[in-house]
């Protein structure tokens, strides 16, 4: 089932892309065999300046297209290959991208790197090559790991996962007690996007070598307060807040207690951190600004307001249509946040709220910015050219994680 017209969220505008190779390009037919038979194909290619090559073979299919950066038809050769290339250079990034093929939407058979979608099949992404200092880029530095935990949550009903980023040297039987950021997917996706498709882990790495960053976990949830989304994630905003009440439980009562029982991590208010994108910014200030006490620094990037239960009698929200803003009653922040005062939000060591300037959610942000200044509540606004894309979140977390246990 789709989701509401209200968390359908615009992707940012790409370099155009024509149905056709480069001059000189090569066709990447090599060993292998193709996903509808036939060799396999070289796809994703990057060339030397930035322009990048989709190609599939499916000498069946009667009509094809590449969603990167709007719908593009592709064009078919002798060889029952498809391709199109961008019309301009891309900037070094990873950028999302998939097939549709005879109005199937598929990942890109020959290409490994993809983001789980948490209702089953993945999403590609097309790596244009960047210097080393850009924080998501693979560098020569120390690595940390990640580790794939699975619990029974008696919250919500259900067997479920998170992930746990160690920084490099770290040491489970050693003295060392590190601060601790729990970091939110989005909407549809899984527990593993921030590592996939966010290089959140990477980001880390670099960071923490620069001496930018200090060492630090990084906990990645599961963000769904319903049970079983992969099967039943239009029942996530069926009771919203249920959803966020829920989410909020599962990881204060649940998750949080196994990381500090598993691992040599700080557990006092100081040394927590809560953040995370759309739907899980949404529940980063859902959790963080309703437990002052658990969480020092809440960093919210293009949340996803508009999944906040709605009081009775608030006003409808004005906009909302495709590549309108949409806006919520400063009634609704009210209901969320009943307690939340100057006082209480004194005590956050950092209270930032991000969003892109081309973001659907930019005005539910504003107002929400607006909510905290009627309160007299300090925080940090970043707005930044971009949507609803990793291509903003990834610089949203490097921004953030400077900032944190300081």
């Amino acid at each position: 089932m789709k989701p509401s017209n209200l968390l359908v969220l615009t992707l940012l505008a790409l370099a155009p892309i024509s149905a056709q190779p480069p001059a000189g390009a090569a066709g990447g037919r090599g060993g292998g065999r193709g996903m509808f038979g036939g060799p396999a194909v070289k796809s994703p290619e990057v060339s030397a300046d930035g322009r990048v090559t989709f190609r599939l073979r499916a000498p069946a299919a009667q009509e094809v297209f590449v969603t990167i950066g709007g719908r593009t038809a592709m064009t078919k050769d002798d060889q029952g290959v498809w391709s199109a290339t961008t019309q301009q250079p891309m900037e070094p990034d990873y950028y999302p991208y998939n097939f549709i093929v005879d109005g199937v939407s598929i990942s890109d058979p020959s290409n490994p790197l993809v983001k789980s979608i948490v209702t089953g099949g993945f999403q590609s992404f097309v790596h244009v090559p960047g210097p080393s200092g850009l924080s998501w880029e693979l560098n020569d530095v120390p690595h940390g790991k990640v580790t794939h935990h699975f619990y029974k949550s008696g919250i919500i009903g259900d067997n479920r996962d998170f992930y746990v980023y160690t920084p490099p040297n770290y040491d489970p039987a050693g003295k060392t007690q590190y601060p601790v950021l729990y970091l939110i997917h989005g909407f549809t996706d899984d527990a593993s996007g921030w590592t996939t498709a966010g290089r959140a882990n990477i980001i880390l790495d670099n960071l923490i070598a620069q001496g930018k960053a200090k060492p630090m976990i990084m906990v990645n949830p599961l963000g769904y307060g319903t049970p079983n989304p992969d099967t039943n994630l239009s029942a996530v905003m069926a009771n919203p807040e249920r959803q966020f009440q829920d989410v909020s439980r599962a990881l204060l009562q649940e998750v949080l207690p196994i990381v500090e029982r598993e691992y040599r991590v700080a557990k006092d208010r100081n040394s927590r951190a809560i953040s995370g994108l759309s739907m899980g910014g949404a529940e980063t200030f859902y959790i963080g600004l309703n437990h002052i006490d658990q969480f020092a620094y809440v960093a919210g990037m293009s949340s996803a307001f508009v999944m906040y239960p709605k009081p009775a009698g608030s006003a409808p929200a004005p906009g909302g249509g495709r590549g309108q803003q949409q806006h919520l009653d400063a009634a609704v922040y009210a209901n969320v946040f009943p307690k939340l005062d100057a006082k209480a939000a004194s005590q956050l060591k950092l209270l930032y709220v991000a969003c892109g300037t081309d973001d659907g959610l930019i005005g539910v942000n504003r107002d929400f910015k607006d909510f905290l200044k009627s309160k007299d509540i300090a925080f940090t606004n970043i707005e930044t050219p971009g949507a609803h894309t990793w291509m903003v979140w990834r610089r949203n977390l490097t921004e953030i994680a400077p900032k944190l246990f300081r």
